[in-house]
């Protein structure tokens, strides 16, 4: 029998005495408790504090890189993270670890490990502020990073942000932003009840980064990091919500391709015509069915994650407690605007897709029906013909035990004759014709009794079989 984990709890016997208020409360005494403990206990007490928002000083600048990673590219990702390590003689991480977070001096790293992606997050303070609100984005969270280890980082880049995080108490004036933004047109909004306004594009800017501008108007370090947080996520995962959109766009015309063909075989089965071939049509349904089978479970997994990747965008929205900045449109406005609707277009594929799969199954489940009506109405027909086969072969078969009665009978009677000649000749006096004439009757109910006994001992021994 295996081992089982077992752990060891201090228990309290619970004594009671009387506090100020004259109520009973509890007094312990130690006692040794063992109790049987689930494998993954510890792990799954570790879960709720993994990915800890970080500490944040501002100013400060921010790269966060988002990369698709395939989980052949898992292990080189690992080795590539030592090689890091190793470099700047930092102990790497735990093989299988799902996050790191570790200061290499120059800049902070933050790594963390997803289902389907993995993020890089790289945090540089900055010194000098003044530069810092003028020229935001100029790569500084990068350049203590070694160049040729970043280029190459296992798998596809998704996400790719600049995030800068300014210091002060006045509003960004509008020349500050252009030049952030190379004047693009911005959303933005104030967040952190009032100590933070954060602004974006959206858009991939002339670095192939897209921009964060945040300005700290009065946020501590937990909150600063944890807006960051909250900013770079909305940032990656409606991107990754977003994969499926491309695959949803490629599919809609095979869909409504199919849905047609269903319409015309519907539209066969309904007018009933007898040049209809029902086996052609359940072949062609099946083929059907085995195509929208197969869109299915190619696309099920990733309609599945845009879900849960939008509903995690939604969810940082909220937390962000927007308050609109005098003609500056929110994020959640524009990624609602912009968003949804390429979200909406995925469900609707899907929902197509599963409502096309249960009208095949329908239609198939109906021509088989027609087909076993048919079917039936065919077998009714042939019992109709047997049995009317079966009186003819009765009438004949009464007609031939006629026959073969007569037959017996005159044969018998031939037979008869030549004992009438035999009896003549021994001298008795006999009146042959008249004898003959006499003895047919006779014969010919003798020989209809023994032939009706034996053909009904026939059709006995013939029922027990």
């Amino acid at each position: 029998m295996p081992d089982i984990t077992q752990e060891n709890f201090i228990g309290q016997p619970l004594n009671t005495t009387q506090n100020g208020s004259g109520e009973s409360s509890p007094q312990v005494t130690s006692s040794g408790i063992v109790l049987e403990v689930h494998p993954n206990r510890a792990a799954l007490y570790e879960e709720l504090h993994n990915r800890p928002y970080p500490l944040v000083d501002t100013p400060c600048c921010v790269t966060h890189i988002a990369l698709l990673v395939s989980p052949e590219q898992r292990q080189a990702e690992y080795q590539h993270l030592v090689q890091l390590c190793q470099r700047f003689s930092i102990n790497p991480p735990a093989e299988g670890a799902s996050c790191f977070y570790q200061s290499f001096g120059g800049f902070e790293l933050r790594w963390e490990s997803h289902m389907e992606f993995s993020t890089y997050t790289f945090i540089c303070r900055s010194s000098d502020p003044e530069s810092f609100i003028t020229q935001p984005y100029t790569g500084r969270a990068l350049q203590y990073v070694p160049r040729d280890w970043l280029q190459k980082l296992p798998g596809q880049s998704t996400a790719a942000v600049h995030l800068a995080m300014a210091k002060g108490s006045d509003t960004l004036r509008s020349e500050h932003l252009d030049n952030a933004f190379e004047k693009m047109r911005l959303s933005g909004s104030i967040v952190a009840g009032g100590k933070a306004e954060v602004y974006t594009s959206f858009r991939i800017h002339s670095d192939g980064f897209s921009r964060v501008l945040v300005q700290d108007k009065g946020l501590n370090s937990y909150q600063a990091g944890r807006l960051m947080q909250r900013v770079l996520e909305i940032e990656t995962y409606r991107i990754m919500a977003l994969l499926s959109l491309p695959i949803a766009r490629k599919l809609s015309p095979q869909v409504q391709h199919t849905e047609e063909i269903l319409a015309r075989l519907n539209s066969n089965i309904a007018s009933d015509k007898d040049n209809v071939n029902d086996k052609n049509m359940l072949a062609e349904l099946s083929s059907l069915a085995a195509k929208i089978e197969q869109f299915r479970s190619d696309t099920n997994y990733r309609f599945g994650a845009t879900k849960a990747y939008y509903d995690i965008v939604n969810a940082r929205l909220d937390q962000l407690h927007e308050e609109e900045i005098p003609g500056v449109q929110t994020l959640q406005e524009f990624i609602g605007r912009r968003l949804g609707p390429g979200i909406k277009t995925c469900s609707a594929v899907k929902e197509r897709m599963e409502s096309l799969s249960l009208r095949i199954a329908q239609t198939s489940s109906l021509l088989r029906t027609q087909v076993e009506l048919s079917i039936q109405a065919q077998n009714q027909t042939l019992l109709a013909s047997m049995d009317k086969r079966s009186g003819l072969q009765l009438r004949m078969q009464q007609t031939v035990e006629g026959l073969s009665v007569a037959a017996i009978a005159y044969y018998l009677m031939g037979l008869l004759s030549y004992v009438y000649d035999a009896i003549e000749q021994q001298g008795f006096h006999l009146d042959k014709p008249t004898a003959l004439g006499v003895s047919v009757p006779i014969v010919v109910a003798i020989t209809w009794g023994v032939m009706h006994k034996l053909m009904g001992r026939v059709k006995r021994e013939s029922s027990k079989k």
